[in-house]
């Protein structure tokens, strides 16, 4: 693929829209230990979202822990637990499209198509961003405080909307000043965080939301019985692979990441992926805790990808971030790492 110019690039962003979706979202962490105490408010927000106004939902599992993103409606179902962690910020979903395209219906367009005219850019303002890619397309979660800086930052290469009881309402950087449109600070090295590689390879895949019913008992089985609260939560690289299941349903779209071994349990012809059903690596970067003040990490992460233009999903969790791609994992070396596990 022939990489764009500049002026390519700039021209290509004009012709992109940024949406500020109608979700203000909460980032939780629910612990192995307690998963039981979660079993059913989880449930209900799964299979019976007639009976919540929730309509932004994610969770993830990972070795450490299970992450649920989910609107303000969603987050009243979880009662205050010790098993349960909440990220104190109020959390917005980003969303780039093409001109005219809905938001909700659009094709994902990579981390990598956004590296450079939206990670890059917000990570120099000192913007952290947690990364939610689905199956149809790519959430960039900022902090509502942050969102001054955002517009400001962005709205020179974006036409930006804000999306208010179904309507898409244009956004200046008057419109919503909280106070320094620029983070006037300098730009500080972002930390190198070490990364992991497992074996395991993955599965992008999709389901209409009306046979959802007919996948529940194994939906059920993988996320709440799969595995044990007594396996090691911290990865090492003598194991092979890594535990990692995501499903989102959003605005009545599901999306599921799983490995292939999780995905031979499912019915195949009720889930599907692209045409060519292609199987994706992971990288896991963190080898402690990343937390959600520290910027720069997915622009750390998509740059190469970018460079390279390497396809890519990425997904951030409560402890963690991953970045999925079909490449060799050669682009990971260009990363500056040393501390990097692969077979």
């Amino acid at each position: 693929m022939q990489k764009q110019s500049s002026g390519e690039e700039l021209l290509a962003t004009r012709n992109m829209d940024l949406h500020i979706l109608d979700h203000r979202l909460r980032v939780t962490s629910i612990s192995k230990n307690g998963l039981v105490n979660f079993t059913h408010p989880l449930i209900k927000l799964i299979f019976l979202r007639n009976r919540t106004r929730c309509k932004f939902f994610s969770l993830t599992e990972t070795p450490e822990n299970y992450t649920v993103v989910l609107d303000e409606e969603g987050f009243k179902e979880l009662r205050p637990s010790e098993h349960l962690q909440v990220e104190s910020a109020i959390w917005l979903p980003l969303n780039v499209v093409s001109n005219g395209s809905a938001s909700s219906s659009s094709q994902a367009v990579g981390v990598t198509k956004i590296a450079k005219s939206v990670i890059a850019p917000l990570a120099q303002q000192h913007v952290s961003v947690f990364m939610l890619s689905t199956y149809q397309t790519d959430f960039i979660l900022v902090k509502e405080k942050d969102l001054s800086v955002v517009v400001s930052t962005l709205e020179e290469e974006f036409n930006i909307y804000k999306e208010e009881g179904g309507e898409s309402v244009p956004v200046h950087c008057q419109d919503v000043s909280n106070g320094l449109h620029k983070n006037g600070r300098e730009a500080i090295q972002p930390t190198v965080h070490p990364v992991l590689i497992p074996k395991n390879q993955f599965c992008v895949m999709s389901l209409d939301p009306d046979t959802l019913p007919s996948i529940a008992t194994t939906l059920i089985d993988v996320l709440f019985y799969s595995s044990s609260p007594k396996e090691d939560p911290q990865p090492s690289p003598s194991q092979d692979c890594v535990k990692f299941f995501s499903f989102s349903l959003i605005d009545g779209y599901i999306s599921l990441v799983m490995d292939t071994e999780a995905q031979r349990q499912f019915p195949a012809d009720l889930l599907f992926t692209s045409s060519s059903g292609e199987l994706w690596r992971m990288v896991r970067i963190g080898g402690q805790p990343l937390g959600f003040d520290e910027c720069g990490i997915v622009a750390q992460i998509s740059q190469p990808l970018a460079d390279s233009d390497i396809s890519a999903y990425y997904i951030s969790t409560f402890s963690f971030d991953h970045a999925l791609s079909q490449s060799d994992m050669s682009w990971v070396m260009q990363i500056n790492r040393t501390d990097h596990i692969c077979d």
